[in-house]
């Protein structure tokens, strides 16, 4: 990784689902699903699957902060989430498929505060934003059947977003 790149690394529920609205734009060089927050190294789809290992189903994206800042990423995370659940996202329901941003410095940290108060000062939402915002933990990828997800099984992929219910929250409360 050059020295101008850097690291975001998101939660956000199902990471097939947090792949493409950042695999989409100039400056970002790469979106890998994989696991992170747990107690185990390594683990497998299995192991987070199973709500056992403590992992977060994560996307961590590797981008130009010149060219794409991270404060843009952060707006782009909250608009793919129900930051007010805290038991999953959607049809995804356990510990695995909590929200959270794992910060990788301190200026990070400071800028996803201050993104979480602003988003809890908006009035978008009638119940408090329960998003975690937590240090950056090791990080695992996941298996490769699950990297690009979207664009493998393009079929599968809009077939698990309809019925996750996420667009239709997104349509509710993001789009004006």
């Amino acid at each position: 990784m050059g020295k101008d790149l850097e690291k975001a690394t998101f939660a956000g529920g199902c990471f097939w689902c947090m792949v493409k609205p950042f695999d989409q734009w100039d400056g970002i060089h790469k979106v890998v699903s994989g696991y992170s927050g747990g107690h185990i190294e390594n683990p497998t789809y299995k192991d987070v699957k199973s709500g056992k290992s403590g992992h977060y189903e994560v996307v961590q994206i590797t981008f130009d902060p010149e060219v794409f800042p991270y404060e843009k990423l952060l707006e782009i995370y909250w608009q793919q989430i129900d930051p007010t659940d805290d038991g999953g996202q959607f049809h995804d329901r356990g510990d695995q498929y909590r929200t959270a941003i794992f910060y990788h410095n301190k200026e990070q940290k400071e800028k996803a505060e201050k993104s979480k108060q602003q988003l809890e000062k908006s009035g978008k939402f009638n119940k408090p934003i329960v998003t975690k915002i937590l240090p950056a933990a090791p990080f695992y990828p996941a298996e490769e059947y699950h990297q690009d997800y979207y664009k493998k099984n393009p079929a599968a992929y809009q077939k698990e977003r309809a019925e996750s219910g996420r667009d239709d929250f997104i349509q509710k409360h993001w789009k004006e």
